[in-house]
């Protein structure tokens, strides 16, 4: 049975961080692509970063390019998304998402993933 938990949301003031973590059971990690996406209130799930299964590409976009970054360790079967400089605009629930690893296929959209977490809400205060 594969789970993905999402760890380290929570209220933050505009201009401070948050490390969000997601480690994974039930896979062989180092198989998939690991993505985030989140989702605010009235609004459809939204592609944050992923990252290759060796780690050695990662993908941002750009509402969060030079803010947010990407990483795993592959040893602890975890993905992490290191938040800094938060916006209100940040508020979200966030997703950890895994994708198994195939060669030409898409990470930037959710129906590419196969499994999903439950979500960790990140709040940010102005």
């Amino acid at each position: 049975q594969v789970q993905l938990v999402e760890s380290g949301g929570g209220l933050v003031q505009a201009g401070g961080s948050l490390r969000l973590s997601c480690a994974a059971s039930g896979l062989t990690f180092s198989s998939y692509v690991m993505g985030w996406f989140r989702q605010a209130p009235g609004k459809e799930r939204e592609f944050v970063a992923a990252i290759s299964w060796s780690g050695g590409s990662t993908y941002v976009s750009e509402t969060v390019r030079g803010r947010f970054t990407v990483s795993r360790d592959n040893a602890k079967n975890t993905v992490y998304l290191q938040m800094n400089s938060l916006e209100f605009a940040d508020t979200a629930v966030y997703y950890c998402a895994a994708e198994l690893s195939v060669p030409g296929k898409g990470v930037r959209d959710p129906i590419e993933y196969d499994y999903w977490g439950q979500g960790t809400q990140v709040t940010v205060s102005s």
